[in-house]
């Protein structure tokens, strides 16, 4: 299945732009003001819960560590992937500060509440200099196991072919630049499939055998392409998650900024499909150069009965 209803997300209690991840993270807004953002990031982070809420997706809300210096916590979709079969995923990370996002606590009530059966840990690359960034690297789809993933010094080819054998996954791997042909750090800035629409900024894929391949293979199984500009994927247009409601209906997590840039032919057909779960994060995409679907660990794991 390609959507799930349920997904956890971490409340930030030390938000503020990442000093780490500036180099490869092009999106990331710098401020020279010395400012506190921490509590406009918590009002966004609240207002995009009750939205994603209020279209019937269950999200479980876990709070940030106070002290651990993890800037960049309320993206948990870097460092943990589940998959329906039942395995959890942590991830290599490129920034030392993120690595601290990893959490024990955060595994264990997962394993408490649903049915892990087996971990997969690739964290043990970073000693090596070798990064694969969970789902932000990889874009699934999981009906038909491809994954695609633009190279970047967040994705690597040697964590990537592991991931492969490990999940029977197969990837697509093609090089991706934003306006000032500067590598995209993440694949999820630029590329989002769901069960029917796969959004994409095309004109960042310049290499054209890679293009052609890609298209091609979203064709192949069965994805409608909307293709967005390099000015719509620096509005997030692409950092957007399909998701699904309580009673199976579609639904698109996806921040206003986003939304806002859609033309209104692709808002017809977005809006027209599914459901939107519309988050006021401007603060977030700023300064954390990552969106709404960023903020998302998405939970395909089986729930464990209840006990008597």
């Amino acid at each position: 299945m390609q959507t799930t209803q349920s997904v956890f997300m971490i409340r930030p209690s030390g938000f503020t732009a990442n000093p780490e991840t500036r180099h490869s993270n092009f999106f990331q807004k710098i401020t020279e003001k010395n400012e506190d953002h921490k509590a406009g990031a918590v009002i966004a982070f609240n207002g995009y819960v009750d939205a994603l809420r209020q279209a019937g997706v269950d999200v479980r809300v876990i709070d940030e560590i106070d002290g651990q210096e993890t800037p960049d916590a309320l993206f948990p979709n870097n460092w943990i992937a589940l998959l329906g079969d039942g395995t959890l995923f942590t991830f290599p990370m490129e920034a030392v500060n993120r690595r601290r996002e990893r959490r024990q606590d955060i595994i264990a009530q997962l394993a408490n509440d649903f049915v892990v059966e087996r971990r997969v840990d690739l964290s043990a690359h970073e000693l090596a200099g070798r990064f694969l960034e969970g789902t932000g690297s990889l874009i699934l789809d999981r009906q038909h196991q491809l994954a695609y993933c633009c190279q970047s010094s967040r994705s690597s080819p040697e964590v990537g072919g592991e991931f492969e054998r490990h999940s029977g996954y197969q990837i697509v791997w093609f090089d991706a630049v934003d306006a000032n042909n500067q590598p995209i750090y993440h694949t999820n800035v630029m590329m989002s499939v769901g069960v029917q629409y796969a959004i994409i900024c095309l004109e960042s894929i310049r290499n054209e055998a890679q293009k052609s391949r890609l298209i091609a293979t979203l064709e192949r199984s069965g994805k409608t392409i909307i293709d967005v500009s390099f000015a719509q994927m620096e509005a997030f247009a692409c950092n957007v998650l399909e998701l699904r409601a309580g009673d199976g209906s579609p639904v698109y997590a996806m921040s206003t900024r986003a939304w806002a840039s859609f033309t209104p032919q692709q808002q017809a057909l977005i809006g027209d499909y599914a459901r939107l779960a519309l988050g006021s994060i401007d603060i977030i995409e700023d300064l954390g150069g990552g969106g709404a679907r960023c903020m998302l660990a998405e939970i395909f794991l089986q729930k464990k009965p209840l006990s008597v």
